[in-house]
Formats: C-alpha cells, sequence, structure tokens
C-alpha cells in the first residue's frame, strides 16, 4: 500500500537547500512532458518550422499561472484543504466530476503513453510486439507507483538527467538558427495548412498538453507527498515550478528543433518511427538510440506520473464524494480506491496496443485536443476559489492583475473548448 506523506521537512534558506528541496515540479513536468510534448512538438516544428512558437509560448504562459495559484491554494488556504476540498466548497459537483475525470483521462492519458512505450521497445530491440513490451513496461511501473514517493522522486530525476542529454544534445549536435527561433517566439501567425495537420489541430494539441491539462490539479498531491504544508513553503515551491517549467521549455524546444530542422518543409511526422529514423541518416545509429532513449524517458516517466497523480486524485475525489467530509492524505492514498485507480490506469489501455487499433500519433494528438473541453471548468473553478477571501484568505488571493491576467486565460479556454469540440464532434475532420 503506498505510504503516507513524509513529516514536513526543513524549510530552505541557502542556495544548497533549495537545490536539495527541488523534486515535486520535476514529476510533475515529467508526467506532463510525455508523448503528448514529443509529438506535437515535432508535427509543430516539421509542419511549420518556427512559426508556431508562440503557441508554445502561449499555452506554457497559461500552465504556469494556473499551477502557481494551485500551489498557492495548497500551501496557503486557511482551512488546510486540498485544492478539490475548495472546488467541492465552491459546488458539490465537482468530486463526482473529478472523480470521473480522473478516471477517463486516466484510460486516455494512459492510452497514446501505453501504445507509445510499447512502440519505442519494438522499435529499438526490434523483437516482439507491441503489447508484449507494453505489458512490461506498465507491470514495472505499478511497482514503482506503489512505493513511496522518496523513491519515485528520484527515479524522476534520473529521468530528467536522460531527457536532457537526450533531446538537447541531439538538437545540439543537428544545429539550428537561433534568428529563427527568435522571430517564431514574437510573429503571431496562424499559417494555412501544411502536411496531414491544420495549424489549429496543432496549436489546440499543444495547448492541450502543455498549457491545459488535467494534470495540472495532481500537482498538490506530489506536495503533499513532499510534505510541503503551509505558507512557509511558498517560496521554494514558487521556485521549484519555475525550475520545472524553464526545463519543459528547453526539452519541448529541442524537440521542435528537431522537427523544423529536420522534416520542414519536405517532410511530415507520420509515424513514431519518423523523427529518430531521420536523426539516424544524419547522426547515424547512435543519433537515432540517442533520441530513443529520450522518448523512453519522457513517456515512461509520464506513465508513472499519470497512474500516481489520478490515483491520488480520484481517490481523494471519491472519498470527499461519498462521504462529504475533507479526508487526509494518509486516508486516501490507503484507501482501495487509490490502488483500484492505479490498476485501471495501468491495465485499460493495453487494448489500445493490439493490432488494428489507431496510431500513437493520432492516438497522442486527438486526446490532447479533447482535454482543452474540460479547461473552462476548471480554469474558472481555480479562478474562483483562489479569487475568494472566503476561500484562500484576504493575504493570498489574486491581485487585480492576477485577475485580469486569468480572465484572458478563461477566455481562452473557452475558445479552445469550443474549437475543440468542433474537431471532436466533426469526427476529427480536422486531422
Amino acid at each position: 500500500m503506498p505510504l503516507a506523506p513524509v513529516a514536513e521537512p526543513p524549510v530552505p534558506h541557502s542556495f544548497s537547500d533549495y537545490l536539495k528541496s527541488f523534486g515535486p515540479s520535476i514529476v510533475i513536468v515529467l508526467t506532463w512532458l510525455g508523448a503528448g510534448d514529443v509529438v506535437d512538438m515535432a508535427v509543430a516544428g516539421s509542419s511549420y518550422g518556427y512559426s508556431l512558437l508562440w503557441v508554445l509560448v502561449l499555452a506554457v504562459f497559461m500552465r504556469f499561472i494556473l499551477v502557481s495559484l494551485i500551489g498557492r491554494y495548497h500551501l496557503c488556504n486557511p482551512r488546510g484543504e486540498g485544492v478539490l476540498d475548495g472546488l467541492v466548497r465552491l459546488h458539490r459537483w465537482y468530486g463526482p466530476v473529478l472523480f470521473v475525470g480522473a478516471i477517463v483521462m486516466g484510460h486516455v492519458y494512459e492510452a497514446f503513453l501505453t501504445v507509445g512505450i510499447g512502440e519505442i521497445c519494438r522499435n529499438v530491440f526490434g523483437v516482439g510486439d507491441v503489447w508484449m513490451w507494453a505489458v512490461l513496461a506498465n507491470a514495472t511501473a505499478f511497482v514503482l507507483v506503489l512505493r513511496a514517493y522518496g523513491p519515485l522522486e528520484w527515479t524522476f530525476k534520473v529521468f530528467l538527467g536522460l531527457l536532457s542529454v537526450s533531446f538537447v544534445g541531439s538538437a545540439v549536435w543537428v544545429g539550428f538558427s537561433g534568428t529563427d527561433i527568435v522571430q517564431g517566439l514574437f510573429r503571431f501567425e496562424m499559417p494555412g495548412r501544411q502536411g496531414a495537420f491544420s495549424s489549429v489541430t496543432v496549436a489546440l494539441a499543444m495547448i492541450g498538453a502543455v498549457g491545459g491539462s488535467f494534470m495540472n490539479l495532481a500537482y498538490p498531491y506530489f506536495l503533499e507527498e513532499k510534505g510541503w504544508r503551509g505558507p512557509k513553503y511558498l517560496r521554494v515551491q514558487f521556485y521549484d515550478l519555475l525550475l520545472g517549467v524553464v526545463a519543459m521549455v528547453v526539452l519541448n524546444l529541442a524537440v521542435w528543433v528537431l522537427g523544423a530542422e529536420l522534416l520542414y518543409p519536405d517532410h511530415h511526422i507520420t509515424d513514431l518511427e519518423d523523427l529518430p529514423n531521420l536523426l539516424s541518416g544524419v547522426l547515424g545509429a547512435s543519433g537515432r538510440l540517442l533520441f530513443y532513449a529520450g522518448i523512453f524517458a519522457a513517456v515512461y516517466t509520464s506513465i508513472l506520473g499519470h497512474a500516481a497523480g489520478l490515483a491520488a486524485l480520484g481517490s481523494h475525489a471519491w472519498l470527499r464524494w461519498r462521504t462529504g467530509v475533507q479526508p487526509t492524505s494518509a486516508e486516501y492514498l490507503a484507501h482501495p480506491m487509490y490502488r483500484r485507480i492505479v490498476v485501471w490506469c495501468l491495465v485499460s489501455p493495453l487494448i489500445w496496443t493490439l493490432p488494428g487499433m489507431p496510431d500513437f500519433v493520432t492516438l497522442t494528438l486527438a486526446a490532447n485536443s479533447g482535454q482543452v473541453v474540460l479547461l473552462p471548468l476548471l480554469a474558472g473553478g481555480l479562478w474562483w476559489i483562489t479569487a475568494s477571501s472566503d476561500f484562500i484568505g484576504a493575504e493570498y488571493r489574486t491581485r487585480w492583475w492576477e485577475n485580469a491576467i486569468l480572465a484572458v486565460l478563461f477566455c481562452l479556454a473557452v475558445y479552445g473548448a469550443i474549437q475543440s469540440a468542433r474537431v471532436l464532434f466533426g469526427g476529427l475532420s480536422g486531422l
């Protein structure tokens, strides 16, 4: 059974103390930085060069603001309640909605991740079927997720090092134009369709994968298991998240560079093998294996983080919904529902690894576009509880400029949800 969170660690005061304390943002960022980011950044770079880089900036900015507020609420609200408890106090239907959301998105997220990890292992080793490798990977993930938080965090730190060497190393090895990157960051344009996916579909998928993930709500559970409770940890939480977001931008940008430099404008991503195979032609077999090591790290850590985070969220939501009272972290981590959701997240998606099912890239883009539909519900609720002194307290409620930013983000969330719904209910006609 998962263990209760550790006792509150000392508050860092020196630079070295901060470095030793960092961790929850590494776990949540590598959970975010999975198949969705790798595919979406490569597709954007291969189809549009650097012209959509500003969407990446917008998406990361959205996420940083929202997740900063999530962290602030978790640490600073006067009741010592979780973000989910605040949302349930706002409206009781958040409990069952978030429970169902954890179950549904647990399957959706893990579907393309499970297919991805199976394809990666099969492509690298050249033996076995996708489903065989997927079963092996998810079985080891099950063991890691049910261990204590400490070993899980260290696993993520090791994989962050592997990701940095793989993605950044590959981008530097290939080479890129700094001027083109800067122009892409500040030239706001939405080019016409070029390649297999329209620019609107690619942009929505990026916002879904980077800026508006349902997994934003998993962040406070990793803070809780780290032992960070109370306003005294607000500073270290902010720097921890800032470090994680910077790492996410660098890794995303590295994959984008590879897509833009190696594939744009004559080639496009249609299969998981496309980019590694092209790297093999440019850098040799070692370049292909180097990049595959990074893809494996990105996908496997996402499998771990989604199972752990959604199990905690789902178990918490279930207890709050069924009992009507605020459970402790020890209660929802030890509840049978936690293990059931872990099993659901790691076993049910295996069906997508069978022959004849949709390919990895299509599953990824469809899932990340689809999750944007949830943005207004989450963005609106988080805005309410962080702006109201009745919820977060007068000292820590959002200031006028934060409310202005959140108003813009909420409008973007509504727009993104409408556009995504059109794509989904139109039979993914934008693909």
